[in-house]
């Protein structure tokens, strides 16, 4: 399960996943400071982050994006996909192939979505925790995760995490573009 968000206040983009699937930090969490934010999972097509990323900084916007990635696809049914872009528009999708229980949430400038969950209440959850949270971005991300797990997390246990930040872009010093 993975939550990408946009930092209303910084501008900062980022996302946070928890797995049973080893080195999940390897594959889902794409990121680039100023563009955009994904996370790709359930039967993850990691091209979709590089893609998506190009299609972002050229302008398209995340839902548009999401759909070109999508329909170039013969597995979509089996991905599950979310983008946020640099304004915080989102775009999320749970194929029909997906392990139950499968599903995601949308919000203002955030997705959260799981599959193979433990429960049904594992997305609302997330989205609760992480409208919720106070503080720094990373940490509302990481409440996100918090209550995704305590709401049953992923149905066969915890093996790795990732929690990936950029910060919204400096032109002057653009070594402090990534947290």
């Amino acid at each position: 399960f993975s939550i990408v968000a946009r930092d209303a206040a910084s501008g900062d983009l980022g996302i946070a996943v928890q797995s049973r699937r080893f080195n999940v930090g390897a594959v889902v969490p794409w990121a680039e400071a100023g563009v955009g934010a994904i996370a790709t999972q359930a039967f993850s097509e990691p091209g979709y982050g590089p893609r998506a990323l190009d299609l972002l900084r050229a302008g398209v916007g995340a839902g548009p994006a999401l759909d070109r990635l999508l329909a170039a696809d013969a597995g979509a049914a089996m991905r599950q996909v979310a983008v946020v872009d640099a304004r915080g528009g989102v775009a999320v999708h749970t194929g029909a192939a997906c392990i139950p229980f499968a599903g995601h949430r949308a919000g203002d400038g955030f997705a959260v979505q799981g599959n193979l969950l433990a429960t049904d209440r594992v997305c609302d959850a997330m989205a609760r925790g992480f409208e919720r949270a106070q503080g720094p971005f990373p940490s509302r991300l990481l409440a996100a995760l918090e209550a995704g797990q305590d709401a049953g997390g992923d149905a066969r246990g915890r093996e790795s995490a990732a929690l990936v930040v950029v910060r919204s872009v400096s032109e002057s010093e653009p070594w402090r573009n990534r947290a």
